[in-house]
């Protein structure tokens, strides 16, 4: 495969698209793929990719083109899923860290292919499991990790130097991914050679979760430090996801989800020019999460957009030239916001055609919500339900032997284009709000924006008056919900949920107590000095500083309120 790209010559005339063909068909015999039946159920051959007749004149081709390349609209390789299907990766997390690792065995046991760690509220927002705040929530809506003793029984007995390992977590998301790393450590794996994803998205935080530690601008110093580190000592880790999913649960369209969520990465990028990194060895180590919501053919399209948009925008503005650089990866979870606590087995079905939007789409990795998940966290029936969902998926339904299936379709084509169209109208709002591309930036104009649309409420207010607008169609009926406001007749009992026990709190609660009483007290004191002077030198990388707090059995809680001696706090203006 070439290292740098350029604008393929097949515009819409025949020779052109006849050319397109011709470099597809060597990348692809020059690829791998899997050893399996690519055929149809009825024993029809496949090819492995379907594009306009021979001869054909198609006006506008170059935008849709050919998989594996410029501008990837169709997808990342030449071979599509026939290359390698997409990693099931499902997130789960709950209670304390040993329950939550029984879960991770089941989980890889059943054939899934990496694990996707979710954290409860207190960990997330970066307290203890004693800490007043925690009060109620330790191990509700995710796993309980206090210290690196927590991330040890964590990940026991799973070799995290042969899996690969999601976190979902942005404010306190450095002290979690240096607890990961001493915990790998203490395996004897070397973490050079770990591969994984850390959310670590912070614009999202503002945008739509609300879930931040520090103002906007300690947690990009962070942030920065986190790429030069993972850039310099562990290349296949990815350090950054960024995030629409969050951003479309709380309301946003998909047009919204797919231009602030890119309008995140852009400014991800201008932070890593401004640290000096080069963007072709960095920007392969951005990966984004999206939502998929049950508008079928609208979220198939909104992948597509996102991975042209992506490319373009890479080459032509930030100056990635290798093809890697210009590749937007990214997960995909179906949409949490769908489910519905009425008529919950309907959620099986929702799931399922939210799970084949995002393959079709071309999704790298993939999470399927259980049916019982807005009612409470997964039990383990429901679980392996989401698991199979993905394998029938994969197995059974032949979506895995053609590269883009649905590519050319007049519908899809238009609803790209249209789509892409409105992220670029929003991009250019974001870009005037900071100031526009001639303003002077202290990262860069993408970022500018960013930062005065959190500061004024811009985002917010847009996703709000999203949100407002659908539950107004629903009301009226002019959206319907099968089970909500119609069809709403059932047979359908009550489900068994799983319950957290209140024990699971005290019991961390207890063991953090004899962690503290075992710990050497001035070891912990004194790592929390050195993070503190590095934090007030501003020119400190703080990854390492943080990995030797953890080593010493400082807490999160801990780590995180020493670096907020110096960053504050953060409180958003309330708007109405």
């Amino acid at each position: 495969m070439a290292n740098t790209t350029s604008d393929p010559t097949d515009g819409g005339g025949a020779e052109e698209i006849e050319a397109g063909r011709e470099r597809w068909q060597r990348r692809y015999d020059s690829a791998r793929t899997r050893d399996a039946d690519f055929t149809s159920l009825s024993g029809r051959p496949l090819q492995p990719v379907y594009g306009p007749a021979p001869g054909a004149e198609v006006p506008g081709f170059e935008r849709v083109g050919w998989p594996g390349e410029f501008p990837f609209t169709r997808g990342l390789h030449s071979t599509g899923y026939r290359g390698r299907a997409w990693t099931i990766r499902q997130f789960a997390g709950f209670g304390n860290a040993r329950q939550t690792n029984e879960r991770y065995k089941m989980i890889l046991a059943s054939g899934g292919g990496g694990l996707s760690v979710a954290f409860d509220m207190p960990t997330l927002m970066g307290h203890d499991s004693d800490s007043p705040h925690a009060l109620g929530e330790v191990g509700h809506c995710g796993v309980a990790i206090d210290s690196v003793a927590d991330m040890d029984l964590l990940f026991d007995g799973i070799p995290l130097g042969a899996t690969t390992t999601s976190m979902t977590i942005s404010g306190p998301a450095v002290p979690a991914f240096c607890m990961y790393l001493v915990a790998a450590e203490r395996q004897g794996v070397d973490t050079r050679t770990l591969n994984g994803t850390l959310q670590t998205d912070i614009f999202k935080e503002y945008i739509a979760q609300k879930e931040w530690l520090y103002p906007p601008e300690p947690q990009l110093r962070l942030i920065g430090d986190l790429m030069e580190y993972c850039a310099e000592h562990i290349p296949a880790y990815k350090p950054l996801s960024v995030s629409g999913y969050h951003i479309r649960e709380a309301g946003a369209t998909a047009g919204q989800e797919l231009a602030y969520t890119l309008a995140d990465g852009f400014g991800y990028v201008e932070l890593g020019l401004s640290r000096g990194l080069d963007v072709d060895a960095f920007a392969p180590g951005l990966s984004f999460f999206f939502d998929a919501h049950i508008d079928f053919f609208e979220e198939i399209a909104k992948f597509r957009a996102a991975r042209r948009i992506w490319a373009r925008r890479l080459r032509d503005v930030y100056g990635a030239r290798t093809e890697k650089a210009q590749w937007l990866r990214f997960h995909t979870q179906t949409a949490g916001v769908s489910l519905t606590a009425q008529q919950p087995y309907n959620n099986v079905v929702r799931t399922a055609v939210e799970a084949l939007a995002a393959v079709l789409g071309g999704t790298n990795s993939l999470h399927t919500n259980a049916l019982d998940e807005t009612l409470a966290l997964p039990t383990e029936q429901s679980a392996e339900i989401a698991l199979r969902t993905q394998q029938v998926l994969m197995e059974e339904t032949g979506v895995v032997n053609v590269a883009d299936p649905l590519g050319g379709s007049w519908y899809l084509e238009a609803l790209t284009d249209e789509l892409e169209a409105e992220a670029e109208r929003i991009f250019a709002e974001i870009l005037r709000m900071g100031g526009g591309e001639g303003a002077e930036h202290a990262i860069g104009p993408m970022t500018s924006g960013i930062l005065a649309g959190i500061e004024n409420g811009y985002f917010s207010s847009e996703i709000a008056e999203s949100a407002f607008q659908y539950q107004q169609a629903l009301e009226k009926g002019d959206k319907r919900i099968v089970g909500v406001n119609c069809h709403t007749g059932t047979v359908s009992g009550e489900l068994d949920i799983l319950r957290i026990s209140h024990e699971v709190e005290h019991e961390q609660k207890r063991e953090l107590a004899e962690r503290r009483s075992r710990r050497d007290g001035a070891a912990v004191d004194a790592a929390l000095a050195a993070l503190l002077e590095g934090v007030r030198a501003d020119d400190r990388n703080l990854i390492p500083l943080i990995m030797d707090a953890a080593r010493a059995e400082a807490t999160m809680g801990e780590i995180c309120a020493t670096m907020g001696e110096e960053f504050g706090t953060y409180t958003e203006d309330p708007r109405f």
